[in-house]
């Protein structure tokens, strides 16, 4: 299992303030050399964090792979077809949203999300897409093209009680399997952190995770480059743990 780091919410603080520090180009590199597979950032409409300076920079430093989170605006796909990341996540979007708060409803946006697909793939773009893990919505995002699907973790991530995680935790391994049947690429990801990230890496079907807010608050304690390795040590100790039984 590959972990990507996610700077958005670097530049969250940076604009908290205004001005230039912290800088998410520069805390992605750190992330790299600390052992991170992938960096990811959000592109939103609004820029109320990553801008399209760092994007660009982004493109030129990230050495790994580059995954552009974005809504599947046509604004925003002119932008990935300039920019060209390794990997663009489309997902939901909506202005009054902390964060994003679940997964793109694929199944009611068939007809127009293939086209998007199609537009990325003709620049050589891979494409995923973020989802419930939902059966459904795991079959569509096959159906239009995607290459991989990105299982939204955030109920497993916040349940409240042992039950429910459990309950969650084997919603998120039956997506997984079925999408891997599917050949899909499987990742996940959405308020995972260092206590609750064990279980995912036992999901073997599953097999990248995003992280992004867990490793910037780790990271006030820490500094970034000790919150990231910590984070890959983890998922690597995780990964040696017996597989999640089917269910």
């Amino acid at each position: 299992m590959e972990l990507s780091v996610n700077v958005d919410h670097v530049a969250t603080v940076r604009e908290a303030r205004g001005g230039t520090q912290p800088d998410p180009v520069y805390a992605a590199m750190v992330a790299e050399l600390a052992g991170a597979s992938g960096i990811v950032c959000h592109l939103r409409e609004d820029r109320r964090h990553i801008n399209d300076r760092d994007v660009r920079l982004l493109r030129e430093v990230v050495k790994t792979r580059l995954n552009l989170e974005m809504a599947a605006t046509e604004d925003m796909v002119s932008i990935a077809r300039e920019l060209l990341p390794d990997l663009v996540t489309l997902v939901p979007e909506r202005r009054q949203e902390r964060t994003t708060e679940g997964g793109l409803n694929v199944v009611d946006q068939r007809h127009y999300l293939r086209t998007v697909v199609d537009v990325l793939h003709e620049a050589e773009i891979q494409v995923s897409v973020f989802v419930e893990p939902v059966l459904e919505q795991v079959e569509a995002a096959a159906d239009i093209g995607a290459d991989i699907v990105e299982l939204h973790t955030g109920h497993y991530a916040n349940a409240t009680t042992s039950k429910t995680a459990q309950q969650e935790l084997h919603r998120l391994q039956n997506a997984a399997e079925f999408a891997r049947t599917l050949g899909l690429h499987i990742a996940a990801g959405h308020g995972l952190t260092y206590d609750n990230i064990l279980p995912i890496c036992r999901v073997h079907a599953i097999q990248d995770v995003s992280i992004g807010h867990a490793i910037v608050a780790r990271a006030l304690y820490v500094g970034f480059e000790q919150a990231v390795r910590q984070m890959v040590e983890l998922i690597r100790y995780g990964r040696l743990l017996p597989p999640l039984g089917l269910r």
